[in-house]
């Protein structure tokens, strides 16, 4: 039987808590832990997918964590006052907030490039991955500092490509033959459009502001069958992957 997420997710806190970070970056890594919060959400998501596609936990667990990794370089990139100018970040101080700005943006710039260290531990296709997202993510930012671009376009770059890579990054490191990834990637787009949606729909923003929260709700509730269809198109165990998915879905209901 798979490992349930709480376990996934007790293995993603343990694998943070042990990582060691380059000795020359010093007093960054205080900063760069504190950027380290959150629920875990991708490398669950990344090792729940892995484990289906046959890998094991420890093989697996590079790739989670530098999902992770980027992940959170994007929260401490975006907080900073010339982006979003957050001050809070999970009711806690922003890490610009607590350690200044100059600091926060090289926290952030070392937690990337830590990330694709540790994606090349996991393999080259995995760095591929997780690099083609990463650009993809700091393309839709651009696009939102820009403003007026398509909001599906937008979102499927600043939150999509991240959530694909976490379930591919996974794909990769389990080994799966390429030629079985096809239902995986579909799979992956749906979660990502979903989560975007479901936090739209509890910030009041983005799909909310565009079409309003029932219509929101309406096109959740759509993102979350075409998922779980796409993961009946999978021979695996996703059970824990469709249960990320009805919670997601039960959060915008």
């Amino acid at each position: 039987m798979a490992p349930q997420a709480d376990t996934l997710r007790d293995a993603v806190e343990a694998y943070l808590d042990e990582l060691p970070f380059h000795l020359a970056l010093g007093s960054l890594a205080e900063p760069m832990r504190y950027a380290l919060g959150g629920k875990r959400v991708r490398p669950v998501i990344c090792l729940a997918s892995g484990i289906a596609a046959g890998g094991e936990l420890d093989q697996l667990l590079p790739a989670a964590a530098a999902v992770e990794l980027i992940h959170s370089f994007s929260l401490v990139h975006d907080d900073l006052p010339s982006l979003d100018n957050d001050e809070l970040r999970r009711g806690m101080p922003s890490v610009w907030a607590a350690y200044g700005e100059a600091t926060a943006v090289l926290a952030g710039d070392a937690l990337v490039t830590e990330a694709f260290a540790l994606a090349l531990v996991a393999g080259p296709a995995v760095a591929g991955e997780l690099v083609d997202a990463t650009l993809k993510m700091i393309a839709g930012q651009q696009q939102d500092i820009e403003g007026g671009h398509d909001l599906a376009e937008l979102h499927m770059l600043k939150t999509g490509a991240l959530f694909t890579a976490s379930v591919m990054c996974g794909i990769w490191a389990a080994g799966l033959d390429p030629g079985r990834h096809a239902p995986w990637r579909a799979f992956a787009s749906e979660l990502g459009l979903l989560f975007q949606i479901v936090d739209d729909v509890l910030d009041g923003d983005g799909y909310v502001t565009v079409i309003g929260e029932e219509a929101a709700r309406s096109l959740a509730g759509e993102a979350a069958a075409r998922a779980w269809t796409r993961l009946g198109d999978i021979d695996a165990d996703t059970t824990v992957l469709a249960a990320i998915v009805q919670s997601l879905a039960a959060r915008s209901s």
